[in-house]
């Protein structure tokens, strides 16, 4: 099956293809893609719609995966997937041959799956935690707009590795717009390139915002979940776990950001350095920038991982608010001057 093109000279030729209408988009079947694994060829503006059976939707692709399969490898120019209102009950991959890719929910939209850790694949190996993720993207300019994201394993430490992730974003100008990440441990994985999220939602309980990227989170509510299982003396959470290589002069920036939980008071952090593979220049950055902070967050802020000092890391404040907003020795503080310098523009270079 072709996927449809929107072509501005189509429009203004007397000689235009048939178009039909679907919901509010004007859409033309492109007849230089060819599916059955020929040459294929991508035009210059590309439309698809991805509707669930028996939805009452129409659509050209019964699942996200067949959409993203459906597109040439190697694509330079835009591609826009619409997705029909319902659950996806699967995993999505995007391989890094497959940029420009927007994905699109009209209405109520969820992509979710329940790998985790510690689950065994078909060969006997486990999943791993890099692996679990519901949707993994591995492309540049990347975006995503009105989805959720969701990994619903529900967390059980006797499966065998808890760490389930509903995203896994990894490229160069990825933009995550009023999108909803959902999960326990380790839900949101920027693992590298340059990453934007805006107006999102994003929820977890251990490091559940986790990577080496340059990221830049604006306006985004982060909830704290409760842990069930907590052990006596354990932390009920961590909010970031950045493993910011220190050759790079930016990771995490959060700014305007509003942290919430059910958590007592004061047991959740702001972060913990994660030294992947105890990589001892993999020091994590993390700055908050006029941020609310719930009663939830603990007084000293920050916190050690594995070994690593919390005091270490490049980890900083400015101007926090809320109940969670304690100024003392353990959480260092930026300069008016130094915060106004963290825009978007100067963390991720675009």
């Amino acid at each position: 099956m072709a996927f449809a093109t929107v072509n501005s000279g189509d429009f203004a030729s007397q000689n235009q293809p048939q178009f039909r209408k679907k919901g509010c988009f004007r859409w033309a079947k492109a007849m230089v893609i060819n599916m059955d694994n020929q040459v294929r060829e991508l035009p210059q503006t590309a439309i698809m719609y991805v509707a669930k059976p028996r939805s009452g939707y129409t659509g050209d692709y019964a699942t996200v995966q067949e959409a993203i399969d459906a597109l040439p490898e190697g694509n330079t120019t835009p591609v826009i997937i619409y997705l029909r209102p319902g659950v996806y009950r699967e995993a999505v991959r995007i391989s890094g041959d497959k940029p420009f890719i927007t994905l699109i929910g009209e209405g109520d939209v969820k992509i979710s799956y329940d790998n985790y850790a510690g689950r065994k694949r078909e060969n006997g190996d486990m999943t791993g935690t890099f692996r679990s993720a519901t949707v993994s993207v591995y492309a540049n300019h990347f975006t995503a707009k009105n989805i959720t994201f969701e990994n619903f394993f529900d967390g059980d430490g006797g499966a065998g590795g808890r760490q389930a992730l509903a995203f896994y974003g990894s490229g160069e100008h990825l933009v995550l717009e009023n999108c909803r990440f959902l999960g326990k441990q380790d839900t949101l994985y920027t693992r590298d390139g340059s990453q934007y999220y805006k107006d999102c939602y994003i929820e977890g309980d251990v490091d559940f915002i986790f990577g080496a990227a340059r990221t830049y989170f604006e306006n985004c509510t982060i909830r704290s979940l409760v842990m069930e299982r907590r052990r006596s003396g354990e932390a009920q959470g961590y909010v970031a776990a950045p493993s910011t290589f220190l050759a790079q002069k930016y990771g995490y920036v959060f700014k305007d950001c509003k942290l919430i939980s059910d958590c007592p008071e004061g047991t959740v952090y702001l972060g913990r350095p994660w030294h992947a593979g105890s990589d001892p220049f993999a020091v994590g950055y993390a700055t908050y920038i006029h941020c609310e902070l719930g009663a939830h967050i603990h007084p000293d802020g920050w916190t050690d991982m594995g070994g690593f000092l919390g005091r270490n890391g490049r980890f900083a404040e400015y101007d926090s608010y809320g109940p969670g907003a304690v100024v003392n020795g353990k959480r260092p503080q930026l300069s008016k001057e130094e915060a106004e310098k963290l825009t978007r523009e100067t963390v991720l270079g675009w």
